[in-house]
């Protein structure tokens, strides 16, 4: 990473950003964590939280970036995300647009905001999920969210390529199936488990690789 030590991550409140909050202000990195609603073990942790704040709006983004005036951001994590079940037959339409606007719109939006607060060395990972491999999809169903992720990848790759002629690494990151509100508890790994394997792949993203598709575990996943 770059000479900052500012990491940025959004959902910062709970579950795997919470985690991963944890893990970078042990580490001795300032972490501002960016959320709608703040926690007790948020605000204790985090050198600086940004509450209040709808990513997939305008007012969102401002209020975001007006926090960060001055800032100089070394990694920023893009983990803020929604998981809502679609069957064929009963499809909600609302529930895909709004997965869209969260898993991958918001994403986007604070990407372009703050990019202009990262430098050489800097580095973004979003953290989206196998589910969004349409190589990988033998079950059918979660019709918003396998499409939000997906749409999030394709803009991750793209922001890999533009950014890196300025030295910015992007990454594609499956955390696992993680034990988290988002699935009711009924994961694999915990919270924890799963921030300890981003990390190591954060750590190992470059320009060289910059663009990848990563499992927590470090195996890469098919498009």
């Amino acid at each position: 990473m770059p000479e900052s030590n500012i990491v940025v991550i959004t959902g910062a409140n709970r579950g795997i950003g919470l985690e991963l909050t944890r893990y970078y202000a042990g580490e001795g990195h300032d972490v501002i964590g960016v959320c709608r609603q703040s926690s007790d073990e948020l605000a204790s942790v985090a050198a600086q939280v940004i509450e209040g704040v709808d990513v997939t709006t305008d007012e969102g983004i401002e209020k975001l970036k007006a926090g960060l005036v001055g800032k100089n951001i070394s990694l920023l994590i893009n983990n803020a995300g929604l998981l809502q079940d679609e069957q064929l037959g009963s499809i909600n339409f609302d529930s895909i647009r709004t997965q869209m606007e969260i898993n991958a719109y918001a994403p986007l939006r604070v990407a372009e905001a703050l990019v202009p607060l990262m430098g050489q060395g800097s580095k973004i990972a979003n953290i989206t999920s196998r589910m969004g491999s349409i190589a990988d999809n033998d079950s059918g169903g979660r019709y918003g969210y396998r499409a939000s992720k997906a749409a999030l990848n394709a803009f991750g790759k793209s922001l890999a390529m533009d950014l890196k002629p300025k030295g910015i690494a992007v990454a594609q990151l499956h955390p696992g199936f993680v034990k988290t509100r988002m699935v009711n508890f009924g994961g694999l790994i915990t919270p924890e488990d799963s921030a300890r394997g981003l990390v190591k792949q954060i750590a190992r993203l470059n320009l060289e690789n910059t663009g990848s598709f990563w499992h927590s575990n470090g195996e890469e996943l098919p498009w």
